[in-house]
């Protein structure tokens, strides 16, 4: 659960890293606040359009498991993983 929060935070963040990094290659300094006035609207929104879309594309394209889920339980006094059918 946390990989896939940390996933999605580092999708969320990576158009301020290509803002900054942009910022970086014209030359201009990242750190510096007058560059970013009037753009953290649009790159909270581009990060948010892209936390959705990654969000669609892994509810369309994810693996699907045909038969139900089997929670792990106890056989002959041995403990059998949890899986699907």
């Amino acid at each position: 659960m946390i990989r896939r929060v940390l996933e999605e935070l580092l999708i969320f963040l990576s158009p301020f890293l290509l803002f900054a990094f942009y910022l970086a290659i014209r030359g201009r300094r990242p750190d510096q606040r007058m560059h970013w006035e009037g753009q953290g609207f649009r790159l909270t929104l581009a990060g948010i359009a892209l936390v959705i879309l990654s969000l669609v594309a892994t509810g369309l394209f994810s693996e699907r498991h045909r038969g139900g889920y089997v929670p792990p339980h106890l056989e002959n006094g041995q403990v059998v993983p949890g899986r699907f059918q």
